[in-house]
């Protein structure tokens, strides 16, 4: 399964059949790190792709940035791109089969969460909450809209993601993100998730 699902993704990179990817750092991720002050804050983008996220933080001097994915290809391209991001920190791996350490500060959701089956949504919700420290958040963009059932991007909506969620994170933000990209608008939810202790 995570060869067949390492393969399915390295043809879409390999192929350019990268509908998602809009080819630089979403607006309300943007403004988000923008108010960001600690640049030691340690911070995991799963399923990271292509990942302009990663670049902008680390324009921005963020030291500590990590970026996960199956397929080989998105990694390679951002050293292409960013000659100088940290090659240790580019770690192509099943984000599900990371080691479960209690280290980053902070998980940066941007369509990962959709391109994973919505069986494993409770999982993703799970291994998010190993992965962060003692007050870690995820923050990031969920899409809420149906988009499709047969294959990614999976759709859903705010009422259904909430369970997955509920019993281990404080929520921050949960709502309409209002300064999403126009194909966008009204259709994503900008989510600050507070890891609860147990």
């Amino acid at each position: 399964m995570v060869q067949d699902q390492k393969n399915y993704w390295e043809n879409r990179y390999n192929n350019n059949e990268t509908g998602w990817d809009i080819g630089y750092v979403s607006t309300p991720l943007k403004v988000y790190f923008d108010q960001l002050t600690d640049k030691s804050n340690k911070i995991l983008i799963p399923g990271g792709g292509n990942s302009y996220e990663a670049e902008y933080l680390h324009q921005q001097g963020f030291k500590e940035v990590y970026v996960v994915d199956i397929a080989p290809k998105p990694l390679q391209n951002i050293q292409e791109r960013v000659p100088d991001f940290p090659k240790d920190k580019l770690i192509q791996a099943d984000f599900f089969e990371l080691p479960q350490i209690s280290f980053f500060d902070l998980i940066i959701e941007q369509t990962f969460f959709c391109a994973i089956h919505p069986s494993l949504r409770r999982k993703y919700a799970e291994k998010c909450h190993q992965l962060l420290n003692k007050n870690g958040k995820i923050s990031g963009l969920l899409f809420d809209t149906p988009l499709f059932t047969e294959h990614p991007p999976y759709g859903g909506n705010k009422e259904a993601y909430l369970s997955h969620f509920e019993d281990l994170y404080h929520f921050k933000h949960f709502e309409t993100s209002y300064n999403s990209i126009p194909p966008r608008q009204g259709k994503e939810l900008f989510i600050i998730l507070k890891k609860i202790n147990k």
